[in-house]
C-alpha cells in the first residue's frame, strides 16, 4: 500500500486538537510479544552498564537503543499509518531520530506534569508541530499498571513560568489533573503524539512492568536528533528498504557500540515529590 492510500486527515485533526491520536490494532499481538522480548533483553543489558539506563523517576527508566536491537523495526517505521502520519504532519523529508523505551516498574510513582522539551519557535509562532513521538506498548495496559496520563490540548500552553520551558508551575497542576485522560493501549496498538502536550506517567501499583517503545521523528526544522546517538551497521543498512533509508537519520558504522543515555530530564528524577 502506498502511503498516499492511507487517509490520516481525521487523525491529524485529532492530533492538533488533543495532542495525541492512535491506530488500534496496527500490529499483531505476536509482533508486540516479540517486541516485548527484545525490549526486555535490551533493558536487562542496559542495567548492567553505567549510563545504560537513565532514571525518569523512582523505579522508572528510559533506554535508547539501536534499530537492530528490535526485530520489528522495519515493520514499525514502514507501517503505512506511521509513514502517512509523518508525511502529513512533518512533510516528505521527515527524519527518524530516536528509538528507545520507557519502563515503569512496580513502585513507580506519579511523575510531575511536563512536556519532553521546550516549545520550538515554529510551534509558538505558527501553531505548527515539528516533531512526533510514536508510542507502542509491549503489554496490555491495565488500570493498576501506571497508565500514561495526558491533558488534551495543552501542547499550545506556554509562558515564562514554565521551568526550563518544560514544567508548568504547581499552581497549574490541578487544572491538568482535571483535564487528564488516561490511556489503556493494548498489544498491537500505536499512538502518535506531540511531546509538547502536558503529560505524566502515573503510579504503578501492580507487580508488573509496563514497557513502552518510543519512536521519535523530526521535521526539517527540529533538532531533537542532537539528543540521541542511535546508529546502524553497514550490513543492516544494506538490507533496509530505500524508503526507510531516506528517512533514517543516524550514522552508519561497522560495529555498534552500547549507548550511553543523553536525553536526561532532571525534573523527573524524584517524581512528583
Amino acid at each position: 500500500m502506498n502511503v498516499l492510500d492511507t487517509d490520516v486527515s481525521a487523525e491529524v485533526g485529532v492530533l492538533y486538537r488533543d495532542g495525541i491520536t492512535a491506530r488500534k490494532g496496527a500490529f499483531s499481538k505476536q509482533w508486540a510479544d516479540e517486541l516485548h522480548e527484545d525490549v526486555h533483553k535490551a533493558f536487562e543489558e542496559a542495567l548492567t552498564r553505567p549510563g545504560g539506563a537513565v532514571g525518569r523517576g523512582p523505579h522508572r527508566y528510559y533506554v535508547e537503543i539501536h534499530p537492530e536491537q528490535i526485530r520489528g523495526f522495519v515493520e514499525l517505521v514502514d507501517h503505512p499509518w506511521v509513514r502517512a502520519m509523518c508525511s502529513a504532519v512533518l512533510g516528505p523529508d521527515y527524519r527518524i531520530v530516536e528509538l528507545g523505551f520507557d519502563v515503569p516498574l512496580e513502585g513507580a510513582v506519579n511523575q510531575p506534569w511536563h512536556r519532553d522539551f521546550p516549545m520550538p519557535d515554529e510551534t509558538r509562532r505558527e501553531r505548527r508541530l515539528t516533531s512526533l513521538a510514536f508510542n507502542v506498548t509491549t503489554v496490555d495496559t491495565a488500570e493498576d499498571m501506571g497508565p500514561f496520563e495526558i491533558a488534551p490540548g495543552t501542547q499550545w500552553d506556554d509562558g515564562p513560568e514554565f521551568e526550563h520551558g518544560m514544567f508548568p508551575p504547581r499552581s497549574h497542576h490541578d487544572q491538568y489533573a482535571e483535564r487528564a485522560v488516561r490511556k489503556y493501549p493494548q498489544r498491537g496498538d500505536i499512538s502518535a503524539r506531540t511531546a509538547l502536550t502536558i503529560h505524566r506517567g502515573t503510579t504503578n501499583g501492580s507487580a508488573k512492568s509496563r514497557p513502552v517503545l518510543v519512536l521519535g521523528v523530526d521535521g526539517p526544522e527540529a533538532d531533537n536528533g542532537d539528543r540521541h546517538d542511535m546508529a546502524v551497521t553497514r550490513a543492516y543498512w544494506d538490507i533496509l528498504p530505500n524508503r526507510v533509508r531516506r528517512h533514517l537519520d543516524c550514522p552508519i558504522v561497522e560495529v555498534l557500540e552500547p549507548l550511553t543515555q543523553k536525553h536526561t530530564i532532571e525534573g523527573l528524577v524524584m517524581g512528583d515529590a
